[in-house]
């Protein structure tokens, strides 16, 4: 799907906080969405989870610098992180380029999937949200 200038995928759930999750096998591939990534600007240092470390649901669970700012990376499950994506560190630019594939943040083994999914929003009600904030610019 496209709403304005930005690629929602479907498939994929959406945060209120611009973030994405992905299940595959059991797993939860997350990062984040392209609107995040746009608003970001030119991402230039990501702070990555710990692999190990407990998440919780839309807490924040590393960062996300550019040259204009620096946000929380609010993770969509909880869980335990079983992966990150080593390439950020020293390719930021892979979170702008490729946000969806790429550019993902880290991989989570949940711990509450179906109450966190029943959470979050399918790609209408997302492509819904970024209607309503573009409205309000």
């Amino acid at each position: 799907m496209k709403i304005d200038d930005y690629d929602v995928p479907e498939g994929l759930r959406y945060t209120k906080e611009h973030t994405w999750v992905k299940v595959e096998d059991g797993k939860c591939r997350v990062g984040i969405t392209d609107y995040a990534q746009k608003a970001l600007h030119e991402a230039v240092f990501v702070e990555l989870p710990q692999v190990g470390a407990k998440v919780e649901q839309l807490k924040a669970a590393g960062t996300l610098e550019s040259v204009k700012a620096v946000s929380d990376f609010n993770c969509p499950v909880s869980g335990e992180v079983l992966e990150v994506n080593d390439v950020l560190p020293d390719n930021p630019e892979l979170v702008n380029n490729s946000p969806y594939s790429d550019g993902w943040v880290a991989v989570i083994t949940p711990s509450n999937l179906d109450q966190d999914l029943a959470a979050l929003m399918d790609a209408q009600k997302y492509c819904d949200l970024l209607k309503t904030i573009i409205d309000q610019k």
